[in-house]
């Protein structure tokens, strides 16, 4: 067995630390055993995008939700956006996220266990169907059928053109609530969002990779990088990831304008969280229109955002909802 501090990756999880994870699982009740570790290997997944007005919205794939917020501008690009500040606009917004939504909670599981295609679910064909299912009220989402035809996230960037988008997380606060005793290792609670249903692509199951909502986000134009871009929260992140895209690419808003801008975060059915800053013609318009409004919740993400223009300057947002900073040297 290798000791801790071994350098090479395979003989880490072979050693000491692997198996007193492992054994601290085992004695709390856990699940993941020795051959877990030792048999695990990290990957290097090629990322998915679409073409929002001229501009191309990268995400991680399954099993994360990266490609929720592609399914949602899909359906937004086919509408015309008038303003943030827009009751129309927002209300298709919220619909257009919660037919994602629908979509996402239905199909994406581990890739292994996917019943549909992702180029399917962010095809602009299937999101011309999903888009004529928008009308003036708000609907209950149901998904629909493609076969026919604890979180940190942060940004950088340097002088040489390089750009990172990364986040990690270990979902709920503090994880599973377990610490590898002698380690200040905190076990996380990912395995929370998979299904128990047997028939559900997302069913648990050994070797098996939940649902995972960590989306990292990035832009790039013309086959320029503009930049990365990500918003933290559980279920907010790709509410958050449309919101912010639509924010500067259909309303021109700076990188730090687009995430001071206030949000919505569609809960579950006509339920719909609202950040104060719309102005009561937003709300009493959405309230007419069947969305049942939280003015009072909170959780509405943070995040960060870096652009770079053609003239290779660099420019931050920060979040103001936490204790974000942008840091440049």
């Amino acid at each position: 067995m290798a000791e801790i501090g071994a350098t090479d990756g395979e003989s880490f999880y072979r050693g000491a630390l692997a198996r007193a994870m492992a054994d601290w699982s085992e004695k709390s009740g856990g699940l993941l055993r020795y051959d877990d570790f030792a048999s695990y290997q990290p990957e290097w997944v090629d990322p998915v995008s679409i073409n929002y007005r001229g501009y191309d919205v990268w995400e991680l794939p399954p099993n994360g939700q990266g490609i929720t917020p592609l399914i949602a501008l899909n359906i937004m690009e086919g509408f015309d956006p008038i303003s943030h500040a827009d009751a129309m606009t927002v209300h298709r917004q919220i619909e257009s996220m919660k037919l994602a939504f629908s979509d996402a909670f239905a199909y994406i599981a581990d890739p292994n266990y996917m019943t549909v295609k992702v180029e399917d679910l962010i095809s602009k064909e299937y999101a011309a169907r999903r888009r004529s299912l928008i009308g003036e009220r708000a609907i209950l989402p149901e998904p629909g059928d493609p076969y026919r035809g604890g979180t940190v996230y942060l940004c950088a960037a340097d002088g040489e053109g390089n750009m990172i988008s990364f986040i990690q997380s270990v979902a709920m606060s503090m994880g599973a609530g377990v610490v590898v005793p002698g380690t200040g290792i905190l076990m996380q609670n990912r395995g929370s969002n998979f299904r128990m249903d047997p028939k559900h692509p997302n069913c648990a199951g050994p070797r098996k990779r939940a649902f995972n909502t960590i989306i990292p986000g990035f832009l790039t134009k013309d086959g320029q990088p503009v930049g990365p871009m990500g918003v933290m929260g559980g279920f907010m992140q790709p509410q958050g990831h449309m919101q912010v895209t639509m924010n500067m690419i259909d309303y021109g808003m700076n990188p730090q304008a687009a995430l001071d801008a206030s949000r919505w975060f569609w809960q579950r059915d006509k339920v719909v969280r609202i950040e104060p800053g719309y102005s009561p013609l937003v709300l009493d318009s959405l309230t007419a229109r069947g969305h049942e409004l939280d003015l009072e919740g909170k959780g509405f993400g943070r995040g960060g955002i870096i652009v770079r223009d053609k003239d290779g300057v660099l420019c931050g947002g920060t979040e103001p909802r936490g204790g974000g900073a942008i840091a440049a040297f």
